[in-house]
């Protein structure tokens, strides 16, 4: 039979995974690959745990992201401005949209070291602005259902960290009971390393970016209807959104998972602890891993960022023009919708402008994770209560384990910036 590329991304298999598989990919993007590596490097196996905790957590709270979005037929900032104040959903997004930039910067100038590293020439600055600009174009140009193929295909990059684990000897025993019972010492560089997994892992631009997703979904699909206006296949779209975010939730933790485990049996075991970016990382792992664990690891860090930049550009997009009742959306055009593309465009541009000028690049990402910390605890507050909001969910309010999940959730993601800012 002839391989066929569209028949193959058609498949109602990977049709099923959507919003919630390109939610948890982007979660994994270079600078938390950093954070991950820095995990690994610095307390071997004993940190392998965070992200066996943090899955439900995370799945919960992504879930009632996307259901916002599929039951309303809005976005996550739209549902908040309806629900609560216009000043409290402006001092959030001023804060998303300043912590995604600096994101958006520590991403595209890891990429472009990365592909500096790869090559063994050229310019980091020049290959940056050029992922840059890659990025932009795919989220402007592209069609909606032609970039959203493309984004499920650059998930298939995480896969390199799989791969580099199983490139290196790996005492599989010794992980699996490390990872259910770790010899963890808590201490401030512990507590202030697990803060930054769990900050990493569960990040505010994710649920604005599930929710309009799901309102991306319904536009698309000329026959669907938000499920609180038509709710005849509630129950199939309900379920398809658990599958998506069970599924995209579980490959970023797994991914996460073995960049903490690869970094811990190469660069930890060898007291290589210092690690403060992905590129770094990579460059680590060339004379104590080989050449083809190093080379997995530095494309895997380009295969992420190209995914996670528009991912970060287009949340703050959403979250921007929710806010202001502008048009927006990806399958709209340039020309439909010019505050959403022009906030995409300045987002990325200004991550580019950002690794030009002399700004501190890790200390902009520690900033950047101190931001999504803070303003993720009242997000995911609103988040639950919009859920439990009548008037806004109609009959498909959270059921009560749900509202457990969430509610743990909100509860780590307290404790987690309180430590932080106790460990400053």
């Amino acid at each position: 039979m002839k391989f066929s590329f569209r028949r193959l991304t058609d498949n109602a298999t990977l049709k099923a995974l959507g919003p919630g598989l390109i939610t948890g990919a982007a979660d994994d993007d270079p600078s938390g690959i950093a954070t991950y590596s820095q995990a690994g490097a610095q307390f071997g196996f004993n940190t392998l745990w965070t992200l066996v905790l943090t899955y439900p957590f995370m799945v919960g709270i992504q879930l009632v992201s996307a259901r916002i979005g599929r039951v309303t037929g809005r976005g996550l900032a739209a549902n908040i401005r309806r629900a609560y104040s216009p000043w409290l959903l402006y001092v959030i997004v001023l804060l998303l949209l300043v912590a995604n930039v600096i994101n958006i910067a520590a991403d595209i100038a890891a990429m472009g070291e990365a592909m500096r590293l790869v090559t063994g020439a050229g310019s980091a600055h020049l290959y940056a602005l050029g992922f840059g600009l890659v990025c932009l174009g795919l989220q402007v140009f592209l069609p909606y259902g032609t970039y959203v193929r493309y984004l499920k295909w650059l998930t298939l990059g995480l896969l390199a960290y799989v791969a580099t684990a199983f490139a290196v000897n790996m005492p599989w025993t010794e992980v699996l009971a490390r990872t259910v019972w770790p010899h963890f010492t808590f201490n401030k560089d512990s507590v202030g390393l697990i803060v930054a997994v769990f900050g990493t892992t569960i990040s505010p631009y994710l649920f604005f970016w599930q929710a309009s997703q799901e309102v991306e979904e319904l536009r698309a699909d000329r026959a669907a209807r938000a499920l609180r206006i038509g709710a005849k296949d509630a129950g199939a779209q309900l379920n398809r959104i658990k599958t998506d975010t069970l599924f995209g939730m579980g490959f970023s933790n797994v991914v996460a998972y073995f960049i903490m485990l690869t970094t811990a049996v190469t660069l930890g075991a060898h007291g290589i602890t210092n690690i403060q970016t992905s590129a770094q990382a990579a460059e680590a792992l060339r004379p104590v891993a080989g050449e083809f664990a190093f080379l997995l690891f530095a494309l895997g860090i380009i295969g992420t960022g190209l995914l996670a930049v528009p991912v970060l550009a287009g949340s703050a997009a959403y979250a921007v023009t929710e806010s202001f009742r502008w048009r927006n959306g990806l399958d709209l055009k340039v020309v439909e919708a010019r505050e959403f593309y022009a906030i995409i465009a300045l987002a990325t541009i200004g991550g580019i402008l950002l690794d030009f000028a002399p700004v501190d690049p890790i200390k902009a990402l520690v900033l950047s994770a101190q931001i999504n910390g803070v303003i993720a605890v009242p997000i995911m507050t609103v988040m639950m209560m919009l859920a439990h909001n009548n008037k806004i969910m109609g009959q498909f309010t959270l059921s009560t384990r749900h509202t457990v999940i969430g509610w743990f959730g909100v509860a780590i993601m307290l404790v987690a910036v309180v430590a932080m800012f106790m460990t400053m």
